[in-house]
């Protein structure tokens, strides 16, 4: 691991350091304050004196077994952080004992970028050098590309190269990137995109007219049999809808701020959304994860696991896969330190009772605080 950073935030001072200012720019694009702002504010309870040994962060999701409840969230184009890409950070993930998610706007092959996950878990150690051993292998974000078709073709390719769920962003249309890419670094799994159909206006007469709608979710849930799961809802109704139509996951996101500005912060909205589910499929939360006492705050919300998004990729900018699976580890040594601090032996027993009654405001107006400790 690198001795040259003891904190996450030491990787992002690193990351600003390398990367060029346009980068770090289109890295810290976005309303994000909402979301960090969101998680800082709970206030914990401290509970001394509880017998915690034998206490550990596993889990058991969507059939999978994970050391710890932090998935590497998927980020376009990695190859612009780092010459090794999302293979450095698949591999890390992997060798962290916990799981990657693959963009569609990945810059390097689907094959590749499962292989280095295959590697980082000892499968390529024990033979399986094809990625489809024992291990399952990363999921697949998926965008939507314009028409059914297209978005099938993509889907195959990346479930024929070993992706073993599938993660359908479905808050924002898919669009050029806002950054001019270098001639090195592309999506080099998608196919070459059309131009977007014209019409009275450039929204609703172009991107729109290609945008997907709830009958192509349910068309897209007849699509596999793995796991699917829908990234970007922030509305109770809207996830009763994606569990109407069999998704077997949601993750609770405002893409980082990155869409609409002034969106609901993610924390805020995984409140209503947990008591509309009720237990009946994991929910995942995104957006503003910078700690392991973050990680801990949306468990206690309802959260069945998070995604981590910037603070991997510093660590990637910084020292490549060390600088990744570095990154998770002190993630997850914050978490177990802040478990057993707040009485927590396992993710089981993470719950409501651990915040004070202040940061039970975050809830939407209307819903009752949670229950103080």
């Amino acid at each position: 691991m690198s001795t040259s950073a003891h904190s996450v935030a030491d990787y992002g001072v690193q990351a600003r350091n390398t990367l060029e200012p346009a980068l770090w720019s289109y890295l810290s694009d976005g309303d994000s304050a909402g979301n960090e702002q969101a998680l800082s504010a709970c206030r914990l309870v401290p509970r001394p004196l509880r017998d915690l040994r034998g206490g550990h962060t596993r889990l058991e999701l969507l059939g999978q077994s994970l050391d710890h409840p932090m998935l590497l969230a998927p980020v376009a184009y990695q190859r612009l952080f780092h010459a090794q890409g999302e293979c450095a950070s698949a591999m890390a993930a992997a060798a962290q004992g916990g799981q990657f998610l693959l963009s569609s706007l990945a810059s390097q092959p689907f094959a590749s970028v499962v292989q280095a996950f295959a590697a980082g878990s000892g499968e390529v150690a024990a033979g399986n050098s094809n990625g489809n051993g024992s291990t399952p292998g990363p999921w697949f974000q998926l965008y939507w590309q314009g028409s059914r078709e297209r978005t099938a073709r993509l889907l195959q390719r990346a479930l024929l190269a070993g992706c073993s769920a599938v993660v359908f962003t479905v808050d924002a249309p898919i669009k050029p990137a806002t950054l001019a890419l270098p001639d090195h670094v592309q999506a080099v799994n998608l196919e070459p995109q059309d131009a977007p159909p014209s019409g009275s206006t450039q929204v609703f007469g172009g991107w729109m007219a290609q945008a997907p709608t709830w009958a192509d979710l349910a068309w897209l849930r007849q699509q596999t049999a793995l796991p699917l799961l829908v990234k970007g809802l922030l509305h109770p109704d809207d996830a009763q809808a994606a569990l109407d139509v069999g998704c077997e996951g949601i993750v609770v996101s405002n893409h980082g701020g990155r869409v609409l500005q002034g969106a609901t912060p993610s924390l805020q909205a995984l409140q209503a959304i947990a008591q509309r589910v009720a237990g009946r499929v994991p929910l995942l939360l995104d957006s503003g994860v910078r700690s392991g006492r973050d990680v801990l705050v949306a468990l206690a919300h309802g959260a069945t696991a998070v995604l981590v998004g910037r603070p991997y990729v510093w660590g990637l900018a910084a020292q490549g896969a060390m600088g990744v699976a570095h990154v998770i580890r002190l993630v997850r040594d914050e978490l177990e330190m802040t478990m057993a601090l707040t009485g927590c032996a396992q993710l089981a027993d993470i719950g409501p009772h651990c915040l004070s009654t202040p940061a039970c405001q975050v809830a939407p107006v209307g819903l009752r605080p949670c229950a103080p400790p």
